[in-house]
């Protein structure tokens, strides 16, 4: 898949996704938070959750689907961008917070199934 193809169909996913979650009610607060640590696809506002939401998608079903693709590595940098948003937000540092995934799976947009895991993983606690 050419690099222009796989931006343009995260794009529409990632909409998708916004849309989807609109429509359940939540609210963005920012899209594409970028820090050192990476990038957060979507930040919504769940009633008085703060939802750090990633988009994911798979062509082929051969590989790992779109959702189990969110693999400890990527938590960890989803958790540790999370820290840094809530670092820059003062206003939001003592609010509930979830991390969810949007997972599409398909060969075509048009057979894109759509899996919205609400709480798909918690952060690790370092304190042992």
């Amino acid at each position: 898949m050419a690099g222009s193809d796989f931006r343009a169909i995260a794009r529409n996913t990632e909409q998708l996704a916004l849309d989807h979650l609109g429509r359940n009610g939540l609210r963005l607060l920012q899209r594409n938070f970028r820090c050192r640590h990476g990038e957060i696809d979507l930040i919504m506002l769940d009633r008085a959750v703060i939802v750090f939401v990633e988009v994911r998608f798979r062509k082929r079903s051969g590989f790992a689907s779109a959702a189990a693709s969110v693999d400890s590595r990527k938590q960890g940098k989803l958790c540790r961008a999370a820290g840094q948003y809530l670092r820059r937000h003062p206003q939001y540092q003592n609010t509930a917070v979830r991390f969810d995934v949007v997972a599409f799976d398909g060969p075509t947009q048009q057979d894109f199934k759509l899996q919205w895991l609400q709480d798909a993983f918690r952060p690790i606690s370092r304190e042992n």
